[in-house]
């Protein structure tokens, strides 16, 4: 095979990712995380992977088990150099086991458990990863489509028809989640085994219920609309806040342009680059 066999060609993708207290809360229990690979190495296996965990839990045990699943899904998904969907689902098994065990172990931290929703992106395609009720977005065309599925007591009710969507933003229910990571033995993740197909212009979208709980699907296909994706996140934060902000808020934007084709060489160049935001306020 010749130094330049083959032709690839991907989606080039900038983003960023914030997280913040917000104005009533004292800790912040979510996690945000993301990571690029060296963009001038075609033999990386992602384009692109990120997450963000709304941890639960007393006692400072929500923080923990937020962490712990960004810690665990990134070093299982974030390096490596051969991706398939099923490497998702080991990696949420995983952190699913390693929270419950350290719950198991410290009395403090019984019962913590948190929300994970990750996405992956490969060869233009996105593939996605989902426990819990924090979301992923797809804004294609100025409209944005939720692109997960909120496990959540009020969400499977609006899917069986006994509640209307409206009927559940009000729902002193809404947020009973029905799945999370830490809290049982088992835990049955969404996972895309096919993936979802993007094209340039498209934004992916991830965040936690503190954005979603306050800003509207409308105004988050808006806020990131011909607009860089810190400034977008930073926006979106700023409109949570302004709505009253009571629960900590974090917004992931990455926003996808085409890319010239380049030619794929044999051997690696240099290691991905890891970019984890710690929990606390933004600047």
């Amino acid at each position: 095979m010749s130094d330049a066999a083959t032709m690839v060609t991907r989606l080039h993708i900038d983003g960023a990712m914030l997280t913040h207290v917000g104005l009533v809360r004292t800790a912040n229990e979510d996690v945000v995380a993301y990571v690029y690979p060296n963009r001038t190495d075609p033999l990386a296996a992602l384009d692109l992977f990120a997450l963000v965990a709304d941890g639960m839990g007393g006692h400072a045990a929500g923080e923990v088990a937020s962490r712990m699943a960004a810690d665990i899904m990134m070093a299982r998904i974030g390096p490596t150099t051969t991706f398939t969907p099923a490497l998702l689902m080991e990696a949420i098994d995983e952190a699913n086991r390693a929270i419950l065990a350290e719950s198991r172990i410290d009395a403090a931290r019984s019962g913590m458990g948190t929300t994970c929703t990750a996405v992956a992106v490969r060869d233009g395609a996105l593939y996605l990863a989902h426990v819990g009720d924090s979301r992923a977005y797809l804004v294609r065309n100025g409209i944005a489509t939720q692109i997960s599925l909120d496990h959540s007591l009020v969400a499977e009710m609006v899917r069986r028809g006994t509640l209307t969507e409206a009927e559940a933003e009000t729902s002193p229910h809404r947020h009973v989640i029905t799945q999370s990571l830490g809290r049982h033995d088992t835990v049955a993740p969404d996972i895309f085994v096919d993936g979802l197909a993007l094209q340039a212009g498209d934004t992916i979208v991830l965040c936690s219920d503190g954005l979603t709980d306050l800003v509207s699907r409308t105004a988050i296909a808006e806020a990131v609309r011909a607009t860089p994706p810190d400034a977008a996140a930073s926006g979106l934060i700023e409109l949570a806040l302004a709505a009253g902000g009571h629960d900590n808020v974090s917004v992931g934007v990455f926003q996808l342009a085409a890319e010239a084709p380049r030619a794929a060489h044999l051997s690696r160049t240099t290691a991905s680059i890891r970019v984890v935001i710690d929990p606390g306020e933004t600047a």
